[in-house]
């Protein structure tokens, strides 16, 4: 496994494996990883030729100063892991060799990233954007892989490469989750034991609403979730809300899509802000 940490010494040795027909598939991370990341990986070295995994904190995604500094960062175990699981290309470059330049630009998802995170993280899907676009033109991979826990995330990156044109296989992969059922995360790590063990009745509630639909409202549910999660004093929903899983847009009935999709945020203890989602299967 190589490690490179500068752009141009990247994107040599890929142009080289390009000319030999190598296939590149491509795992962008912040790093602190887990299970949940080696399986993107896993997924990626087995349908590429060569795996790259990208470890960067990327600053333009986080609106809140404090949770970039507290961000977890653990490149030297990151390394181990994705040396164990036959990853080709670590790249973990500093933030000039990703933005020589100050990234001024301005992507437009129209309602995209209007809701949700983005109307609680604002500014987070423009980094997001900024970030993955700027990987794709220095890797050019055949493929990308990105986890399904970042639901929105997920649309956003879709409709960037559609509306952009580049010419890249966006791969969604399923949720991984503890034993428990919550949901694998770098922010657990952030997590003391008791409040870790709060926050499993984020995944519990939102597993047992699925047994309520259609017989509840999507209203009712809603207010079902909110209600059962807050009744843990050490948990605050941010939001919840049940979304078209397309276009991400809010849902009034559940004859309103066929794709219904629950993606909730809730702070744990002080900081720690935890994201999870559930599709909705109508019986």
């Amino acid at each position: 496994m190589k490690i490179y940490k500068k752009t141009a010494d990247l994107q040599k040795e890929l142009q080289l494996l390009k000319k030999e027909g190598k296939t590149i598939g491509l795992v962008p991370t912040m790093g602190a990883l887990h299970s949940g990341h080696l399986s993107l990986v896993n997924k990626c070295v087995a349908e590429n030729d060569i795996c790259v995994v990208s470890v960067f904190v990327n600053p333009t995604q986080f609106n809140n100063q404090n949770d970039l500094e507290k961000y977890p960062r653990t490149l030297d175990n990151d390394v181990k892991l994705l040396e164990s699981v036959n990853c080709s290309i670590v790249f973990a470059p500093t933030v000039d060799q990703i933005y020589p330049e100050p990234d001024t630009r301005v992507f437009d998802f129209g309602q995209l990233d209007k809701v949700m995170e983005g109307k609680f993280r604002p500014g987070h899907f423009n980094g997001v954007a900024q970030v993955v676009s700027r990987l794709f033109d220095i890797a050019k991979p055949n493929r990308a892989y990105f986890g399904e826990k970042d639901f929105q995330q997920l649309a956003i990156i879709r409709e960037m490469v559609k509306k952009y044109n580049i010419p890249v296989e966006i791969v969604g992969c399923p949720i991984v989750r503890e034993a428990d059922g919550m949901a694998l995360s770098s922010r657990n790590m952030r997590l003391s034991a008791n409040e870790r063990g709060k926050a499993v009745l984020i995944s519990q509630t939102l597993l047992k609403s699925c047994n309520f639909v259609p017989e509840k409202s999507v209203s009712e549910l809603k207010q079902w979730v909110i209600d059962q999660i807050n009744s843990e004093p050490i948990l605050e929903v941010e939001y919840f809300d049940i979304v078209d899983g397309n276009t991400m847009q809010s849902i009034n009935s559940w004859d309103d899509t066929d794709y219904p999709v629950g993606c909730i945020t809730v702070y744990c203890g002080e900081e720690v802000r935890l994201i999870d989602n559930v599709k909705f299967l109508k019986k």
